[in-house]
């Protein structure tokens, strides 16, 4: 059975693979399923667990593809990823060797930090999340783009007084940090912190404390400020750090507004604020902590998040915040829908619940994946693999909002694949996936990170997900999937 090339990806599938091993894989639903019966496992069979075996040295990497491919060019795969700004940080650097094409979509309702200090003096939204991703894009490939990435990556020291001093330092250009920079970059930088210096100082009755502060923080405040526009500040600093033109870092609003974030839970407790759902800190300045046994439980599970007014504390107090068309844009032509591991009820749900997004989504015949956590925090205690999968089916249809502008796409219409790291934590609950209509999980090499246990390995994550994106890309050029050598099928 000829296999061939995916004209979009940088692999090339086995010349031996065999065609019975592509049976009981999930097709991407080639549209909505309102218009469809709920799925069901085949007649006999059971949902089928895949396993990634190779990295990339197995003989599908970048480099190979590009071999294969000399005699006709290859695009790289496009991508869009829901997160927060820390988790998916760790693959950044591996999915970057694969493609740029990517537009990584955040939240700006964090309120923990550094940021919250931003937000409680100068108001507006919160940049933290897309300040680290925008950090860990940014190129490294001279002198100068390191100097620059250490400067805008330096946190100031935990004592106030300390902290203060060194912030004069950087401010009036005396600190080593920043040698390294020319002078275009350095007077670019330094006038945008000057600026966000003058904005507190005009702010003299809130004290403004520099305690463990973001200095890349602080620039992109100053240019949103001076800008009156958060997506000038993200072009401003996406060109200072020189991040590829193709790689998107979108806020999933854009406003120049504070948003804040709220959750019902199933007992009606009603939580005020992102900081307070996933690791509150009891009103405390500190140091965000989100190891999960850090902080005490919650009374009882998340049942939906939502937007709230800056002074609600209820839910009549909630506000329905327009999505960033150009997140929408993005969402109907990639090759891949990523839903990416760490904090699902704060970092990925809060990009979900906008209007727009899930009827997006349902419309797509791409891979739809969700990246499992390695373990539970704080916000997902006691869920297994499908009840995060109903976490965010609930959260793109808007289950338990306004009943006026509720969706009844069913899960498989979301999400129609799974990598989960080997070794996690969260059980991978088969039947009930499979009457989720999801029949593809793929288990991927992970590594045990001292702080929250198993993690995925990044090399592995990314090929496993670009081996999804080809097998897809596959099934629409010759109507048969099929499984690449690098993954081996348990029945």
């Amino acid at each position: 059975m000829a296999l061939v090339a995916c004209p979009r990806c940088n692999i090339t599938p086995p010349t031996h693979a065999s065609a019975s091993r592509s049976r009981g894989l999930l097709r991407a639903p080639r549209s909505a399923a309102a218009s469809r019966p709920r799925p069901r496992p085949p007649p006999g069979r059971r949902l089928r667990r895949s396993r990634a075996m190779a990295d990339y040295g197995g003989g599908h990497s970048a480099a190979a593809g590009a071999d294969a491919g000399a005699a006709a060019p290859h695009a790289a795969p496009s991508l869009l990823v829901f997160s927060g700004g820390t988790a998916f940080n760790g693959v950044v650097e591996e999915l970057k060797k694969v493609t740029t094409r990517v537009a990584h979509v955040l939240p700006v309702s964090d309120d923990g930090g550094s940021t919250a200090e931003i937000v409680r003096v100068l108001g507006g939204p919160a940049v933290g999340d897309i300040r680290s991703r925008c950090l860990r894009l940014s190129d490294e490939s001279t002198a100068e783009a390191l100097s620059v990435r250490k400067l805008l990556g330096h946190r100031l020291p935990i004592d106030p007084s300390e902290a203060k001093l060194e912030w004069y330092q950087i401010v009036e250009g005396d600190h080593s940090l920043w040698e390294g920079v020319s002078r275009p970059y350095r007077e670019t930088i330094r006038a945008f912190l000057v600026y966000f210096h003058s904005e507190i100082l005009r702010r003299s009755a809130e004290m403004f404390c520099f305690t463990h502060g973001s200095i890349g923080n602080f620039f992109f405040a100053g240019a949103r400020i001076f800008f009156q526009s958060l997506d000038a500040a993200i072009f401003l600093f996406s060109r200072v750090s020189q991040i590829p033109a193709e790689s998107l870092v979108l806020p999933v609003i854009s406003t120049n507004d504070r948003l804040t974030l709220g959750c019902e839970l199933w007992d009606g407790t009603i939580i005020r604020g992102q900081n307070e759902i996933s690791h509150p800190s009891n009103g405390r300045r500190e140091i965000v902590n989100k190891d999960c046994n850090s902080c005490t439980a919650l009374p009882s599970r998340i049942k939906r998040v939502f937007y709230m007014s800056s002074e609600g504390s209820n839910l009549l107090h909630e506000v329905f915040p327009e999505v960033n068309h150009t997140v929408l844009e993005q969402l109907s032509k990639v090759d891949c829908i990523v839903y990416a591991m760490g904090s699902l009820f704060t970092s990925v749900c809060p990009s979900l619940v906008l209007r727009g997004i899930g009827e997006t989504i349902a419309s797509r015949s791409v891979p739809k994946v969700l990246l499992l956590n390695g373990s539970h925090d704080r916000e997902t205690a006691g869920l297994s693999a499908s009840g995060f999968v109903t976490a965010i089916t609930d959260s793109l249809n808007r289950t338990y909002g306004d009943p006026h502008k509720r969706l009844k796409n069913h899960p498989n219409d979301y999400v129609n694949a799974i990598l989960v790291p080997e070794g996690g934590q969260v059980p991978i609950d088969i039947e009930n996936l499979s009457v989720q209509g999801i029949f593809h999980v793929v288990t991927v090499k992970s590594i045990h990170d001292p702080k929250v246990g198993a993690i995925f390995d990044a090399r592995s994550l990314i090929q496993a997900l670009t081996i999804l994106i080809s097998e897809q890309m596959d099934m629409c050029l010759s109507e048969r999937g099929h499984l690449t050598e690098n993954v081996k099928v348990v029945n």
